[in-house]
């Protein structure tokens, strides 16, 4: 969802040397993007202060001019500043404010935590320094790598070239709120192999019993990705797919910056922080009362999505099916 500021700060800054500081397990979500010239893997300490100052320090000797402070997060703000960095920029809050050389008002209330696309959210920064709009689509490659990879997993699974993929994602990091009910996935899998189309399951490792669980439950067989883990694979296999029926995860996003229709399933989210990119995305909930509540564990009986039937999920996911790729 960054990749709109990050476009609009390559456009503006043609001949800068850019790097991205990022979390070791994100970077094949970017391999082959054309805008920076570096992916540098950090943890930020990891929540151990110690560890991030050893790290920030670390990062001294690469004397960076100009640091983007994307999260809002203390901690974020103090890894730049502690690195070295001439000058940092980003949204003030958090109680940051004073680490930040250049605190950039966001043009939405509610400040840099406010109810806004987090297209919005990045792209602004990137204006901030000298970076040029170029729209807000989202934007992924995919390297030959990824592609002889896909090619070798889907095969090992049986699944030929040119088969309908139908792609199932069971899981959200999020926490327990967010997950639609196994039954309610295995339902819709069904549907979707009656007409023809191979299903798989996508995640991350640590939602292999929860895509286990969909599996179990099908009475059509499924190809199961998730223990195969990568995020190279995932992007692969999603460009290649009719439709992707999901929980409000980072699946959904993959699968839209490649254009791929998704049905996404909401309960204690709000559309409203994911609201662009919207064209090829049916976003189905439940009215009840308790939602948006953004709760990660939900305190009563989960209704704002046991109640989402499959029968309503069926319904939007099959126009895809039946429109060529």
């Amino acid at each position: 969802m960054a990749t709109p500021g990050f476009r609009a700060l390559r456009a503006g800054l043609p001949s800068a040397r850019i790097v991205l500081l990022l979390r070791p397990a994100l970077a094949p979500l970017l391999a082959g993007n054309p805008w920076f010239d570096e992916l540098l893997p950090v943890t930020a300490g990891g929540g151990r202060p110690v560890a991030l100052v050893r790290e920030a320090l670390a990062l001294r000797p690469r004397r960076f001019e100009l640091g983007v402070c994307l999260p809002d997060s203390f901690s974020s703000a103090l890894q730049l500043r502690l690195a070295g960095v001439r000058r940092v920029v980003g949204y003030a809050g958090t109680g940051r404010g004073s680490l930040l050389h250049t605190a950039v008002e966001p043009s939405w209330t509610g400040g840099a935590r406010g109810l806004v696309a987090r297209e919005r959210h990045v792209l602004e920064l990137a204006l901030a320094v000298g970076g040029v709009a170029q729209g807000t689509r989202l934007e992924l490659f995919v390297t030959p790598e990824e592609d002889a990879l896909a090619d070798r997993e889907l095969a090992a699974a049986g699944i030929t070239s040119g088969e309908p993929l139908a792609v199932l994602a069971p899981g959200a990091s999020y926490g327990p709120s967010k997950l639609w009910p196994v039954a309610h996935f295995a339902r819709v899998g069904d549907a979707l192999a009656e007409t023809g189309a191979r299903v798989l399951l996508v995640g991350a490792p640590s939602e292999a019993a929860l895509a286990a669980g969909v599996r179990a439950a099908m009475r059509a067989p499924a190809a199961d990705l998730v223990t195969r883990g990568s995020l190279g694979l995932l992007k692969a296999v999603l460009r290649r797919s009719r439709v992707l029926v999901c929980n409000d995860a980072g699946a959904r996003h993959v699968a839209v910056a490649f254009g791929v229709p998704c049905v996404v399933l909401f309960g204690p989210t709000s559309l409203a922080k994911t609201n662009l990119n919207l064209e090829r995305v049916q976003a189905l909930a439940e009215d009840v009362p308790c939602r948006p509540c953004y709760q990660r564990v939900c305190p009563i009986d989960h209704r704002c999505l046991t109640r989402l039937a499959p029968e309503r999920v069926i319904a939007a996911a099959l126009p895809a099916l039946a429109t060529p790729s």
